[in-house]
């Protein structure tokens, strides 16, 4: 199950690109699969979480740090299973939107593994 709350979401009209949302994760919650046609910048504002990849390499983040998303790559990101997290996500749209190509949740199985990994 997915539990986050979208609390804003800019979709910029042109010549604008940059889609900005401030995205907030209760503990367990996490996005489905997606990638982004120009990749995607996360800035973590509050708690703990991780950023899985389709190779399952898994970054723990915390509040001030940074990740980037290369273009095209399948990921997903959310809470741990006992601490929120909340984090500001920046793409570059494509001309036609945003850019996000979503696909299917990320299995309890998936999710478990992620938690498990020492990052």
């Amino acid at each position: 199950m997915i539990r986050c709350g979208l609390v804003q979401v800019e979709t910029p009209t042109e010549p604008a690109r940059l889609a900005s949302a401030l995205v907030r994760f209760t503990p367990g919650a996490r996005t489905n699969w997606h990638s982004h046609a120009n990749g995607q910048t996360l800035y973590i504002t509050d708690g703990t979480g991780l950023v899985g990849t389709r190779d399952g390499d898994v970054v723990r983040v915390r509040a001030g740090q940074t990740v980037k998303c290369p273009a095209g790559e399948e990921h997903w990101h959310g809470a741990t299973d006992t601490t929120l997290m909340a984090h500001i996500a920046m793409v570059v749209g494509d001309g036609s939107g945003d850019g996000t190509t979503w696909l299917e949740p990320v299995t309890d199985e998936q999710y478990a593994n992620a938690l498990s990994s020492k990052n």
